[in-house]
C-alpha cells in the first residue's frame, strides 16, 4: 500500500491499536529518512509514546508526514533547478552535488535536530560493533560523532577537513571491493551515513529558522 493509504490506517479508531501502530512502522518503512529504527526513536522523541499513546501516534504520523512532504517540496526544486541547468547545456549534475532522488538523507524541517538524533542512537546501537572490527576509520568518524554531538552539530574546520579525507579513505575501500578484509568492507558499506549526518548536524541551518538541508 501508499503512503497516504498506511497513513489511513493510523488515523482510523476503530481499527485496532496494534494495527494503527502496525500501520505507522509500515509508513515509517516507506519513508525512513533517518534509517528505520532510527526514524522511529526520532518519531518517539517527537510526539511521545505512540505504542501506548493515540493523541503521541497522531503526532508521530503528523511528524513523519511533515518531513515527507519538505522531501516532496525538495524533488520539486531540484527537477526545476536540473531543467534550468539543461537548458544551459550542463547534462549531467555534478557528483557531489546532492540528489534528493537519491532517498531523503536528513529530516527535512528539522534538519539537524534529525541528524544528532540519528547519531546518538548510531553511536548506542551500531557503532560498538563497527569498533569491534579494529577498523581505525570507524574509530576515527566516531571521534568526530562525538564531537558533533558534544557540540550539538559545531565542528571545527580542521574536523570538517579530516572528515572528508576518512570519507575519501571509505569511498576508495568500497570501490575495491570485497578483495580486502570482508568485515572492513561492510564498515564501509555504513560508516558514510555516519559520516553524512555529521556533515547534516553541522552544517544545517538552525531548526525553526529553516526548512531543510
Amino acid at each position: 500500500m501508499s503512503f497516504s493509504a498506511y497513513g489511513h490506517h493510523v488515523r482510523n479508531p476503530t481499527l485496532p491499536y496494534r494495527h494503527r501502530v502496525s500501520a505507522l512502522r509500515s509508513c515509517v518503512q516507506l519513508y525512513r529518512p533517518l534509517g528505520f529504527e532510527a526514524t522511529l526513536s526520532f518519531l518517539r522523541q517527537l510526539a511521545g509514546p505512540f505504542e501506548c499513546d493515540g493523541t503521541a501516534l497522531l503526532r508521530a504520523l503528523d511528524a513523519l508526514a511533515a518531513s515527507r512532504a519538505g522531501w516532496h517540496a525538495e524533488l520539486r526544486r531540484y527537477a526545476a533547478a536540473r531543467r534550468v541547468a539543461k537548458a544551459r547545456g550542463q547534462r549531467s549534475p555534478h557528483p557531489r552535488e546532492p540528489n534528493p532522488n537519491q532517498g531523503p538523507r536528513c529530516w527535512y524541517g528539522a534538519p539537524r535536530q534529525g541528524a544528532l538524533h540519528a547519531l546518538a542512537f548510531w553511536q548506542c546501537r551500531r557503532l560498538p560493533a563497527l569498533l569491534a572490527t579494529g577498523d581505525p576509520v570507524a574509530a576515527e568518524i566516531d571521534a568526530y560523532v562525538t564531537a558533533c554531538l558534544l557540540a550539538e552539530g559545531d565542528l571545527t574546520l580542521i574536523d570538517h577537513h579530516a572528515l572528508v579525507a576518512a570519507c575519501d579513505t571509505l569511498r576508495q575501500r568500497i570501490h575495491e571491493g570485497r578483495n580486502a578484509d570482508p568485515k572492513l568492507f561492510q564498515s564501509a558499506r555504513q560508516l558514510p551515513l555516519l559520516a553524512h549526518f555529521v556533515h547534516v548536524a553541522a552544517n544545517a541551518p538552525v531548526d525553526g529558522l529553516a526548512g531543510s538541508t
